[in-house]
This record gives structure tokens, C-alpha cells and sequence, in this order.
């Protein structure tokens, strides 16, 4: 299948009222129900880890299998390939009304095509990029046997010591809620139970991403104005594209755990926004309430989580151990069993499996889908578009064709593994393109030579002197430097977001030499490396870029693809300024002049502004706005106004810029930030080219969470922006609401 049918088929689709509930679906449903006894209803929420099925046969072995024959299981995690999955739905097949499994697994940014990890993909900002590439990873998963994804991961982060941002799209919750929607639509497709997608999961529900300290699995704390505005958008965003499953989070929330938050799953999530797909704990998170101090044992765990509207327990095994008791106790009534059990049916239903266990378990498509060279052409579009120009002194970059001689140093330049990132599925190592790899195979005659200079990691100078000998014959040095794979990731929180190691002094040194030094950055996460930003002449910020990352860099580096990628997470300058936003909130005492902050709401060793704004990103053009027009000064009630200006690429070479409309509602009831994103254009261009680009202003746009803790707009002025990025704003308005 060709990149652009792919593209194509989910373009197609998003024009669908999908997700619909089906009422033939009900009808069988409630059929199948009333046959099941409790302990079989029960056995739909268990979710088990086929972990346990890769080892030597033991004793916990034969049971699990014997609770898969016996309908004591709905859904396994860790099961993949048509020949496992196969033979375990078999299992399942022979319990008494044989209902089928779910088959699941941790998707995250592919499954043997390995894409640019998912805050990387975000700063691209090209949701039809996005789509296309949960797509592939949809299809590669369901011809492997898989039926659901726990992805996408759509906590907005503002701490870059929390080492899941990684998986996220950082820390605007307008960016945020767009791709939310755009991933849960490339991993569902056209409509569930088409064999070429997957149930998409929305999580972590919720506010993960505040987690205190950026420590993961801690607690949160946050104010329900903050929690409604910044926090659950995203969320309602995927709920609005027909997620299938929500998956709840390991923080308390305010005191309360989230797998046992009524108010979040029960009151909002099935309440208010009337959400018809089932709730999954994360893994143990029911258990966990216990050590949490929320529950008094397993069994009130149990019927806290069912109670607050957790439906399936991953891994917990508190359901399978006690539900029934409580039901038969009266703790949780019967109606609240079933409305759980019923969610799941449903979605088995959905998918097809009562009609075919085995529709996904197909051995020819499997090995056709699995080796399907479009997907790696797909994975090289998406890591170039995430690619972020940070830096480019004196327009160093993009490489002559003609550089005699190039020097490709550093820990990274030559690893595969760190390319990838973490929550690699199926990948091909071997096949991942190098970055000095993807250089030589771009730098024409030009001579390429390599240092390691230290391992990753960089915790030893030994290997320095040669590598600045060998940088010292160059025209022009390449440094490939940053985090390595299992420095970003769940359970890979930091104190100390700094370069690792010895690497700004291996920079330092080859900075001394007198050549002109490019430094390419992979990271799961922003990091911070003031040196690196004072003297490097070029930066290129890679992120974890995947399979096709080498060639990626390389195409950047050497001109082949302009860079229009955009911070989507702004990078501090030191951990002292965690957590830090774009849109912060000013204060009774603002700094205005960072020569005067005495008594002013500052640091007395450090400027209040980032090292790179979100929305910060360079290209190999330039572009000039002007001609700013809006077509009405004052709005009311449902009125629309439109804001317009001219974009020209004033460059010598085409490129892609992406637009973005801040505002700031500059009196209210709560005081608002200082700039909050409102929407943003991609805007490809050749030299000389003009285009109009506009933007709609209505009430939705004006809305926040209020001070009566609802959603509404209030009269008043607002500032409107238009610019590159949040700290280069190059055209403004002034725009008055009266309600």
C-alpha cells in the first residue's frame, strides 16, 4: 500500500459520524448476558500479562492458562504475533460461552516501523503526519494479532524532569487536544473491527502529566479550575473522536487516587461527557490504592475502583479475587457489574470477534503488512518534520555538497538503539539508519570520517584526544550528542535534565579546535546545555527519530528537507525554572525589564525567559508577515470575526512555516495567562510566493473555566497575536467581546 492511499483512506474517514453505538450490537450484548454467571462477568474485567507465557512451564503458568479456559479472563497485554494469539483465543474458545479475548499491547509510536517518539512527532505540528503515523503502527499491531493500543498518551506536561513527557505532546493543552484527536483517528481508522486498525486508549486520566516534582507515579495537586482548562481538554478531545477505552492513572488526584475517582470517571467522564467506551486501570494501579492509603485491603480496592468506574483491572488481580464476594455482599450492586461488563461486550462485539475470533490473526497478512517498504518511507516523512532547527549562526546549515571533509563525532552518531527511543515493540535494530550512516549516504564526495570520542552515557574523556584529531582535519564538525534511549520514559524521572555525562566538554573540545561545529540532539525530553547554546553555530533537535532517523538528520543537515518543526515544550535554562510555560500567569509585580528586577517577581541568578520558547523553530528561509486585517474590531453573542494577514517567503529557498494565534483576554475573573495558543496554520511557500492565511475568532475561541467553574466567554478586550513563535510574536490586534 502506497504512503499516499494510506493517507488518503484516513483523510477519508474523519468526515464519518463514527463510534455511533450500534442497537443490533446492544440487543447481543444483553443476550450474551444473561446467560453469564457473576464469576463470568467478572472474568471480563481481568485483564492478564502474557509475560508469563514466554518462560519455562510452571504451576502459575497452568493455572493462568486453565482461568483463560474457564471465561476467568477478558483481555491479555504482552501477546503478539499470529501464532501466539491464535493459540491463546483457542483457549479462550473452549470456556463455556465462549466469549473471545482482547488482545493488547503498549503501542506507543509503532510497532516495527519505529516512528519519531510521540513529543517529537509533536513538533511537527502536521496532524495529517500524525494520523498517518498511528496508522501504520495500527496496521503493522492488528496484522500481528493485536485488537488495542494503550496509546495515545495525551497528558499535557510541564516538567521536563518527568520522563514520560516523552510519550505525550507536551505542554499546550490547544496543541494537545488536536493531536489527541488526530492519533485516536489514525489508530481507529475508518471504524473499528477493520482489520487494518486499533482501539485507541486516552490516558492517563487524569493530570498525570503535574505529577509533583515531575516524579512519576506521585502525587497531584491542582486547583478544579486548572484541572477543567488545562488538563481535561485533551482528554475530551479524544472522547469526541470516539476513543474507545480510557486508561486511568497511577497519581492521586487531589488526595484521591484516580483509579478510584468517581468524580473523574463516573461524574465527568461517563456523566457529563456521556462516554460509551470502557475505563482500563493502569498496570496494578488498582492494587496500588492500597499503599496509597485510599483502601484497606485488595478487596476494598476492588470495590472502590468498580465503584468509581474502573471496568477492567490490568493486572491487579483484584477483581478476579474479590468482585463477586462484593457483589454478593451488596458493596457494589449488581447494575454497576454489568454496566462494566457491558462496555467490553460491546467493543468485542464491535471488532467483529464474535463473528471470527481470529480476523486479526492472520498469518499471510501479517508477513505482507510486516514488510511493507511504504512504511519506512512514511516513518523518514514523519522524523523530518519533527526535526526543530534550534540554532543556525551565520547560516551555517544547510552543508555545502561541495565541504571537502566531514568530521560526524560523538557517543550517538553511531547507535541504532538510541535512535529508537523507548517502548520499542517489534523494531529491526539492524535496520535503523545511523546518523553517520544517513551522512555518508547524503554527502556525496565528500570525505566522512568518525569518532566515538566516549560510549553513551559519556561518563569518560579517554576517547577525547582522538576524536579531536580527527575533528581537527575537518572543514566542518558534526556532533552527535544527547540522552541515550532509557534515559526518557515511564519510571525515568531526572533531577538533573542536564546533557549526561562529559558531553558538553567533549563539545568544548572540539569547539576549541576552530571549526565550525553542528551539534544533532536526541532526547526524549527537553534538555538543558547552556554551552552547547552559547557557542555551538548550528543545533539540530532530533528527539528520538526511529528507524529512518539517520537519513532524517541527513536530509536536514545537507538542505534535502527545509526543518519546520516547532518546540511543542519550552526548554529551560536551568532545572530552577521547572515548571516553566509559555503561558504563564503575570503577577502583581512582572518583570518588564530584566536590567531592573529588584522587587519584581524574578530569580536574583537567572532571566525569568527560557532557553527556546515553546513554539520556537528556524528554517533555511525567511518569512515576512504583514498586512494584519480584522474584520470587525468589536464581537457579540455568536458572532465570528476574522483575522487575516500576508505570509511571503522572503528567502531564496522554499519552505514550510508554521503560523500561530496567541491571545490574551486581559481582564477577567480569573486572571488568564499571558499568552494562550488559539490555532496554528502550516504554511508551505516557494521564494517570492504571498499567501493570505486567516483565522476565525468566535466565543469558543474567547471561553476559559470561570470563576462559577463553568465554560464561557466574558466581555471584555482581548489582545490578539499572531507570530512564529510564543516569544516572536510579529503582528497584533485588539478585539472586544460584548456578551
Amino acid at each position: 500500500m502506497k504512503t499516499r492511499h494510506i493517507a488518503a483512506a484516513i483523510g477519508a474517514a474523519f468526515a464519518l459520524a463514527a463510534h455511533a453505538q450500534d442497537a443490533r450490537i446492544d440487543r447481543k450484548v444483553a443476550d450474551l448476558m444473561k446467560q453469564m454467571t457473576v464469576a463470568e462477568k467478572v472474568g471480563q474485567l481481568h485483564q492478564l500479562s502474557g509475560r508469563q507465557f514466554t518462560g519455562p512451564t510452571s504451576s502459575a503458568y497452568a493455572d493462568k492458562l486453565a482461568d483463560i479456559r474457564a471465561g476467568k479472563v477478558g483481555s491479555m497485554l504482552n501477546v503478539t504475533g499470529v501464532a501466539d494469539t491464535r493459540e491463546i483465543q483457542a483457549l479462550a474458545l473452549q470456556s463455556r460461552l465462549k466469549i473471545p479475548l482482547l488482545f493488547s499491547l503498549d503501542v506507543i509510536h509503532g510497532y516495527k516501523t519505529v516512528f519519531p517518539v510521540p513529543l517529537g512527532e509533536a513538533a511537527s505540528w502536521d496532524m495529517e503526519a500524525i494520523e498517518l503515523s498511528a496508522h501504520i503502527a495500527a496496521r503493522e499491531a492488528a496484522a500481528a494479532g493485536i485488537h488495542w493500543t494503550f496509546a495515545p498518551m495525551v497528558d499535557v506536561a510541564r516538567d521536563p524532569r518527568w520522563g514520560r513527557v516523552m510519550e505525550g505532546a507536551g505542554e499546550d493543552t490547544y496543541l494537545g487536544s488536536q493531536i489527541a484527536a488526530a492519533r485516536v483517528h489514525g489508530f481507529q481508522g475508518r471504524k473499528l473491527g477493520a482489520t487494518d486498525s486499533v482501539m485507541a486508549t486516552a490516558k492517563h486520566f487524569a493530570a498525570y502529566g503535574a505529577a509533583i516534582a515531575g516524579r512519576d507515579y506521585n502525587a497531584v495537586d491542582m486547583s478544579e479550575q486548572q484541572l477543567h482548562e488545562v488538563y481535561l481538554p485533551p482528554f475530551k478531545a479524544a472522547t469526541d473522536a470516539g476513543a474507545a477505552t480510557f486508561m486511568n492513572s497511577f497519581n492521586t488526584l487531589n488526595g484521591i487516587p484516580a483509579t478510584g475517582n468517581a468524580m473523574l470517571q463516573r461524574d465527568i467522564l461517563k456523566g457529563a461527557w456521556k462516554y460509551k467506551g470502557f475505563v482500563v486501570s493502569d498496570w496494578g494501579s488498582v492494587r496500588e490504592m492500597v499503599p496509597h492509603g485510599y483502601a484497606a485491603d485488595l478487596s476494598d480496592a476492588a470495590v472502590k475502583a468498580i465503584n468509581a468506574g474502573s471496568d477492567m483491572d490490568m493486572e491487579g488481580y483484584a477483581y478476579t479475587q474479590h468482585l463477586e464476594a462484593a457483589v454478593k455482599a451488596g458493596k457494589v450492586k449488581m447494575a454497576t457489574l454489568d454496566d462494566a461488563v457491558r462496555r467490553i461486550l460491546y467493543k468485542k462485539f464491535e471488532l467483529g470477534l464474535f463473528d471470527d475470533p481470529y480476523r486479526y490473526s492472520d498469518a499471510a497478512r501479517e508477513k505482507a503488512v510486516l514488510s511493507d517498504q511504504s512504511h519506512r518511507t512514511a516513518a523518514l516523512d514523519v522524523a523530518q518534520k519533527s526535526i526543530v532547527l534550534l540554532k543556525n549562526e551565520n547560516k551555517l546549515l544547510p552543508l555545502p555538497r561541495e565541504a571537502k571533509r566531514i568530521a560526524v563525532i560523538g557517543p550517538l552518531a553511531d547507535s541504532q538503539r538510541d535512535l529508537e527511543g523507548g517502548w520499542v515493540v517489534q523494531g529491526e535494530r539492524a535496520k535503523v539508519v545511523s546518523i553517520v550512516e544517513g551522512i555518508r549516504s547524503h554527502a556525496g564526495k565528500a570525505e566522512i570520517s568518525y569518532a566515538q570520542a566516549c560510549a553513551p552515557g559519556c561518563a569518560s574523556s579517554e576517547g577525547f584526544a582522538d576524536a579531536v584529531a580527527t575533528a581537527s582535519k575537518a572543514d566542518v564538525i558534526v556532533l552527535a550528542v544527547g540522552e541515550t534511549w532509557d534515559m526518557s520514559g515511564e519510571a525515568k524521572s531526572r533531577t538533573d535534565i542536564t546533557l549526561p555525562g562529559q558531553q558538553e566538554a567533549l563539545f568544548s573540545a572540539l569547539k576549541a579546535t576552530g571549526k565550525p561545529v553542528v551539534v544533532v540532539m536526541l532526547a526524549g525530553r527537553p534538555l538543558v546545555f547552556n554551552t552547547i547554546a552559547d557557542k555551538a553555530d548550528a543545533i539540530v533537535y532530533a528527539w528520538f527519530p526511529g528507524s529512518e532517523g539517520g537519513n532524517a538528520v541527513a536530509n536536514v543537515l545537507f538542505g534535502d528537507y527545509n526543518p519546520s518543526g516547532k518546540l511543542p515544550i519550552t526548554f529551560p535554562r536551568s532545572v530552577g525554572q521547572i515548571p516553566l510555560s509559555y503561558a504563564q500567569y503575570n503577577t502583581g509585580r512582572p518583570v518588564t525589564d530584566e536590567k531592573n528586577v529588584v522587587y519584581k517577581s524574578a530569580y536574583i541568578d537567572s532571566v525569568n525567559t527560557p532557553r527556546y520558547a515553546f513554539g520556537h523553530g528556524l528554517s533555511y528561509t525567511d518569512f515576512k508577515y504583514g498586512g494584519l486585517t480584522l474584520s470587525s474590531p468589536k464581537l457579540a453573542g455568536t458572532q465570528k470575526a476574522t483575522l487575516s494577514f500576508d505570509l511571503s517567503n522572503s528567502g531564496k529557498v522554499e519552505g514550510t512555516e508554521i503560523v500561530q494565534l496567541y491571545l490574551r483576554d486581559m481582564v477577567s475573573s480569573v486572571v488568564r495567562p499571558v499568552k494562550e495558543l488559539k490555532g496554528f496554520q502550516k504554511v508551505h511557500l516557494k521564494p517570492g510566493e504571498t499567501r493570505r492565511v486567516s483565522f476565525t475568532i468566535d466565543r469558543d475561541t474567547l471561553s476559559f473555566f470561570n470563576s462559577q467553574l463553568k465554560w464561557g466567554a466574558e466581555a471584555g478586550d482581548f489582545h490578539l497575536m499572531v507570530g512564529s513563535a510564543s516569544d516572536d510574536i510579529r503582528l497584533s490586534a485588539q478585539l472586544e467581546y460584548l456578551r
